[in-house]
């Protein structure tokens, strides 16, 4: 049976955050199987991790320059293939990807693999860290489920007076309107127009059918993907990015689909799609034993698809549009 997102996302809330004390439930990552895939083990207590976003990608799939660029570029630093960022993941999500690198009792708002911790605690943490990373990661988990939680560490990064020094990057997998039904106006002004501040959203697959495969959510949600990100874009100046995973257990009609989802991209903004990066779905630790032969086929089509996106790319843009920074592409807010 397919999740009830919207139910489920309320429940998920009432354990991920309390508004009062300016908590949010935070993963420990110690003794996870997420952990045995990591480069170096938790830090931050448990609580968090070293991410090293690195440009380069397997063949057949672009580069990847995200946070890379947006986050050179507001901290003045040259040429970067390789990014340190400090992530801290929040404890709750309202779709279970079966390619989850998260075990999922730690989407789950489990009190005994997490603990409610404020902004303050959480930096407190990472500058306490030897070498603590400019770049502060919020992933999840699925953030926007508390979307105060970007709201209270953007705060608390301005009253140490460290803003222009770190670089703030989160997460949202398009999944509910909690920032504008939870935020309050001026908690959504804090965000806005925040210089040194980028999103990025994740469209689940390519069209309604490997959605649905790939979330465990219902079908007719994909389009919702298209409708916040659309609503983003034209309420706030937010520096808005994408991701979207391309694993589907069905093949045919797949270079119509690309297609079809590139126009569904440029119906929002013409220039979109040069915001986008596909993710190459890798077999971490904790989806192994989530997989079956459709998963094995997934991984397979996902190269398929990711040749059909660059292909439909190329028919659309330029060779120098195609090559222009991705921090450089310009879309049309408001």
């Amino acid at each position: 049976m397919a999740i009830d997102t919207d139910d489920f996302s309320v429940k998920l809330r009432e354990r991920g955050v309390d508004r009062d004390s300016r908590q949010i439930l935070i993963s420990n990552l110690r003794d996870s199987e997420q952990a045995s895939d990591l480069s170096e083990p938790p830090n931050c207590e448990g609580f968090g991790r070293i991410r090293h976003f690195r440009r380069a990608t397997a063949v057949g799939w672009p580069e990847n320059p995200l946070p890379i660029d947006p986050a050179r570029r507001w901290l003045g630093l040259g040429q970067l293939d390789v990014l340190r960022a400090q992530v801290f993941q929040n404890a709750v999500c309202n779709w279970r990807c079966w390619y989850c690198y998260v075990d999922f009792p730690l989407l789950s708002g489990n009190s005994e693999r997490s603990s409610m911790l404020s902004a303050a605690e959480l930096l407190d943490l990472k500058d306490a860290d030897p070498d603590p990373p400019a770049v502060l990661d919020l992933s999840g988990g699925q953030p926007d489920l508390v979307p105060e939680w970007v709201v209270w560490v953007a705060e608390e990064v301005d009253r140490r007076g460290v803003g222009e020094r770190t670089y703030l990057w989160s997460d949202d997998n398009l999944s509910n309107d909690y920032f504008w039904t939870r935020l309050d106006p001026s908690e959504r002004a804090v965000l806005a127009s925040r210089p040194g501040y980028g999103k990025v959203c994740c469209f689940k697959g390519f069209d309604d059918r490997s959605f649905a495969f790939n979330t465990d959510a219902k079908p007719e949600l994909f389009g919702r993907q298209f409708e916040l990100f659309a609503r983003l874009l034209s309420d706030t100046d937010i520096d808005l990015y994408a991701y979207a995973t391309f694993t589907s257990p069905h093949a045919e009609r797949i270079e119509q689909e690309v297609a079809e989802f590139v126009d569904r991209l440029q119906q929002i903004d013409p220039k979109l799609p040069l915001r986008l990066i596909p993710l190459r779905v890798e077999g971490f630790t904790p989806a192994k034993g989530r997989m079956g032969p459709e998963h094995e086929t997934a991984l397979r089509v996902q190269d398929e698809a990711a040749a059909a996106w660059l292909s439909e790319l190329s028919t659309r843009f330029s060779a120098a549009e195609r090559e222009m920074p991705i921090d450089e592409v310009e879309l049309r807010h408001g």
